[in-house]
C-alpha cells in the first residue's frame, strides 16, 4: 500500500561561519520500507534517530532530497495529484494531544474537523451530530462528551477524541507519531486495544512511530529499527528475538534485563 525507496533527507546546518553557508547535515540515509494493506508497521528508534523526520516524509509534509514515496503505485511528491491522493487516504495522530486539540473547541468541533474533511473528499453533506455520536461510541465514549472542552478530559479520553477525529475522514491508513508515549502504562494498553479493534473493524493500515519496543511487540505486525538515520533491521515482530542486528539486540536485552529486575524485586 505504501512504499518508500532510498529516501535521503538533509537539513541546512545551523552553525556555519558564513551567513549563506551551504553545509548540510544528513538525517536519513537511503531508507526503504513497504507497508502492505491491513498491517501495522512499527518504526522504532531513539531520540535523534530520524523517525519523526521520516514521519513527515510519509505524511507528505517534507519532500526528500532523494528517493520516492508511493501510495498504491502513485508517487506522492511527483505531482499535486499525488499529494491529494495521500491526503485523502492518510490521517495522523500526534504525540501531544494537548497541542493538537484547540483548547477553545468542544469535542464536537474537534471531531467536526475530520468530518469536514470527509465532506470535502466525498462531496456530501453529513449529519454532524449523528456522525459525532457514532464516532464517540466507536472510541468508547458516550455522546455526553461532545459538549466538553479538552481541559475537561483525561489524557486517555482526549487521545480517544483525537483518534475519533482521525477516523472521521475515513482514511485507509493512519500514522501514529508517539501517540501513546505521553499516557500512563494502563491507559497505553487501553488505547492500543482500541486501535487494534478499529483496525479490524474498519480494515485500516497503521504506521506506529515510537521509541518503546514493548509497545511495538504488543501492537505491531512488523518492526523497522532506525538508528542514526539508517534502517538496521526490518522483520516480523514474531521473529524479533531472532535479530542479529547489534542495535536491535541491545534494545531487546535492555527490556529482558528490566523485566528480570522487576521479577527479582517482586520475589
Amino acid at each position: 500500500m505504501l512504499e518508500l525507496k532510498n529516501i535521503c533527507v538533509s537539513f541546512r546546518s545551523e552553525r556555519q561561519e558564513k551567513i549563506f553557508g551551504t553545509t548540510r547535515t544528513q538525517v536519513l540515509f537511503d531508507v526503504c520500507l513497504s507497508v502492505p494493506q491491513g498491517t501495522c508497521l512499527g518504526i522504532l528508534g531513539e531520540s535523534g534517530s530520524g523517525k519523526s523526520t521520516l514521519g513527515k516524509v510519509i505524511c507528505g509534509l517534507l519532500k526528500p532530497d532523494k528517493g520516492e514515496v508511493k501510495m498504491d503505485g502513485t508517487s506522492v511528491y511527483g505531482s499535486r495529484a499525488g499529494r491529494k491522493n495521500l491526503q485523502k487516504r492518510l490521517s495522523v495522530v500526534f504525540q501531544d494531544y494537548t497541542t493538537s486539540a484547540n483548547p477553545r473547541f468542544r469535542v464536537k468541533d474537534l471531531i467536526g474537523e475530520g468530518l469536514a474533511a470527509r465532506e470535502r473528499k466525498n462531496r456530501e453533506r453529513l449529519d454532524r451530530q449523528e456522525e459525532t455520536r457514532k464516532l464517540l461510541e466507536l472510541v468508547g465514549l458516550d455522546e455526553s462528551y461532545a459538549s466538553r472542552f479538552p481541559h475537561e478530559l483525561s489524557g486517555g479520553q482526549l487521545q480517544r477524541v483525537c483518534i475519533a477525529r482521525a477516523v472521521a475522514c475515513q482514511p485507509e491508513m493512519i500514522l501514529f507519531d508517539e501517540a501513546v508515549s505521553s499516557l500512563d502504562a494502563h491507559t497505553q494498553v487501553q488505547v492500543m486495544d482500541l486501535l487494534l479493534d478499529l483496525k479490524k473493524k474498519l480494515g485500516l493500515t497503521y504506521i506506529f512511530i515510537t521509541h518503546d519496543l514493548t509497545s511495538v511487540t504488543y501492537f505491531c505486525d512488523d518492526v523497522m529499527f532506525l538508528y542514526r538515520g539508517r534502517v538496521t533491521e526490518h522483520l516480523p515482530v514474531s521473529r524479533i528475538a531472532d535479530t542479529k542486528d547489534p542495535y536491535a539486540r541491545r534494545l531487546l536485552d535492555s527490556i529482558i534485563d528490566f523485566e528480570e529486575d522487576d521479577c527479582h524485586e517482586a520475589v
